[in-house]
């Protein structure tokens, strides 16, 4: 007998499981047994009774998020399996051990397996970042496994949870050390310096996803003027003032960001006069710019579509945002823009940057489509997973 309360499916509707699709939707589940509430773990099983997948239970549309396709004896040692193979992969794409980098996702979701769990590591720090009551409630099982997989490299766990977790599942949840205590929060990202603030900064402190877009944003702004939306704590503007960009605006609504970003020019030493930040709205910002001012544009907003309810009006921001970039950047300009908003597709985010280039009556060519690096993996069952959406367009 099984130590795990069962979900059963409806006949016909164990096949995405069988496919390893990581999501199992409350209208699939025939019946349940009666302790299974929020947060317990489960298993599924098929109208005849047969174990399909391991996972934990809440009461939403997505009413079971997969931990396991095969039965599962010991939960001490899944986490062990789970954050191993996690820091392998990063170990083999050459991010763990690297001389001008140590900052990097460890755990990336449902891309490693682990649906509902982010892992950030900060040059020692690894932020825990749990986006349910279950995933919560595996802290310290998660910070032995990492302890164990990471040796002398870990000196720090940071339970960041509070910010991701649903108002009534947080009650007790505060940020807190779960291991260690808090060291330098310098970091280095391809040779640039950055100051964290994994305590009170959005997400887990610092946007670690665009890394390899902002090391491709240096090869366009050397002698450039760039404008930087969305700036938050400057990543883009530092990468295009240490690649020679003449002059860099960043602008984003929070001032404390601004802030941070500011510092974080000064820590890679941009001489004076190169950057300049304003904490202001960014449509506002680009309402009373000049037209044809600017030769590099970065957009790169926060998520406009938080669920599927919100996604046409997320398309009309987008569509309105890439419109005014389109209207203020030079002749030959570059944009850079992004969409994190997993609600809105692919097609749907090249639609909307469609629909402002049309608006615009500019002469516009994509040269380059961008997602998230290697660090954030996507599992090829879970397409969904592919969050982060972008373009490289120039502008005539």
């Amino acid at each position: 007998m099984s130590k795990f309360p069962a979900v059963i499916l409806h006949p016909h509707k164990a096949e995405a499981v069988k496919r390893f699709h990581p999501w199992i939707f409350s209208g699939a589940i025939q019946r349940k047994d009666n302790n299974v509430t929020d947060g317990a773990l489960v298993e599924v099983l098929d109208g005849r009774g047969q174990f399909l997948a391991l996972g934990y239970y809440s009461s939403g549309s997505i009413a079971v998020r997969v931990l396991s396709f095969t039965p599962v004896d010991s939960m001490e040692q899944l986490w062990l399996d789970k954050i191993q193979s996690a820091w392998t992969l990063r170990k083999n794409i050459g991010i763990t051990d690297n001389v001008a980098t140590n900052v990097y996702r460890l755990v990336n979701a449902e891309g490693d397996g682990v649906p509902g769990l982010v892992i950030d590591y900060y040059a020692g720090t690894c932020v825990f970042q749990a986006h349910s009551l279950f995933i919560h409630s595996q802290r310290q099982l998660i910070t032995e496994a990492l302890k164990k997989v990471l040796g002398k490299a870990l000196k720090a766990v940071y339970d960041k949870s509070e910010a991701v977790l649903e108002r009534k599942q947080k009650a007790d949840v505060t940020g807190s050390y779960l291991y260690g205590e808090k060291t330098s929060n310098e970091v280095l990202e391809y040779g640039h310096k950055f100051l964290v603030d994994w305590e009170g900064g959005q997400k887990t402190g610092f946007f670690i996803d665009q890394r390899e877009n902002r090391q491709l944003l240096s090869h366009y702004v050397k002698g450039k003027r760039v404008l930087n939306t969305f700036s938050y704590t400057g990543g883009f503007s530092v990468y295009a003032a240490k690649a020679g960009a003449t002059l860099v605006h960043s602008v984003d609504s929070s001032v404390k960001a601004v802030e941070l970003a500011v510092q974080n020019i000064a820590l890679n030493n941009i001489p004076d006069g190169v950057h300049q930040a304003a904490a202001e709205d960014v449509f506002e910002f680009m309402k009373r710019s000049p037209d044809h001012y600017y030769d590099v544009i970065v957009l790169d907003p926060p998520a406009f579509a938080k669920n599927q309810h919100s996604r046409h009006q997320a398309v009309q921001a987008y569509k309105r945002l890439n419109k005014a970039a389109f209207d203020k950047i030079k002749p030959g300009g570059i944009v850079f823009t992004f969409s994190c908003s997993q609600a809105v597709g692919p097609e749907l985010f090249d639609g909307a940057v469609a629909a402002g280039a049309i608006e615009s009556s500019r002469n516009i060519r994509i040269i380059d489509h961008l997602n998230q690096p290697a660090d954030h993996p996507q599992s090829i069952f879970h397409p969904e997973g592919l969050y982060l959406k972008g373009l490289v367009l120039s502008v005539e």
